[in-house]
């Protein structure tokens, strides 16, 4: 294995899971579940998110190709649009995610903390286009190694949050992440409307 190659695979994975984003969204959960629920739904959610990103990486052009006849293009300008709506609402509210006091644990491991926060729009397109850059096992790698690093930031981000809260860093953090989740939302869009006139152009 290219030990060069593989950290570019797994550094490009990491910063579509972006690790930051969720800590704000664990550490926002907090007044609501305690320490040990909040460890069981990311525990469970990583799960989650592991199984569908290894679906759409075996099997993701099959998926989209052959059972909905989607174009890949497709897919990444819609995800794109998703990603950056997501982006704009974080800079508009100051908050990826608010929830009712009544919601259930449970309900909050399969959506949204598993799919669309970690297994989301960018994550499931990377899975599906970086095995034709990186290989198919390099990929593999990179994706559970980079879960695994978001998996021990989320178990820990009360502690972070606290952290950031003390040094009056949670706020701005919160509009610099939402801005480039934006930004990388605009990037897929404009990769996808790229890929479609390679397309179109044959």
């Amino acid at each position: 294995m290219d030990i060069k190659t593989f950290f570019s695979a797994f550094f490009a994975f990491l910063a579509l899971i972006n690790p930051i984003q969720k800590v704000f969204v664990v550490f926002s959960l907090q007044e609501n579940y305690s320490r040990a629920e909040l460890h069981r739904i990311v525990d469970k959610a990583t799960v989650t998110a592991i199984g569908v990103l290894l679906l759409f990486l075996f099997l993701g052009e099959a998926i989209l190709g052959y059972v909905f006849n989607l174009k890949i293009y497709a897919f990444q300008i819609t995800c794109g649009i998703v990603l950056f709506y997501n982006g704009f609402v974080g800079l508009q509210k100051g908050a990826f995610l608010t929830i009712d006091k009544n919601t259930r644990m449970e309900e909050l491991i399969a959506v949204p903390i598993a799919i669309p926060m970690i297994a989301g729009p960018a994550t499931i397109t990377a899975a599906v286009t970086m095995p034709a850059v990186y290989g198919r096992w390099m990929t593999i790698a990179a994706v559970i190694l980079a879960l695994l690093l978001n998996l021990l930031i989320m178990r820990n981000a009360d502690r972070i949050g606290k952290f950031l809260v003390r040094q009056n860093m949670l706020m701005p953090l919160i509009r610099i992440t939402a801005l480039i989740v934006a930004a990388i939302g605009l990037q897929m869009i404009l990769n996808g409307i790229e890929t479609f006139v390679f397309a179109i152009k044959g």
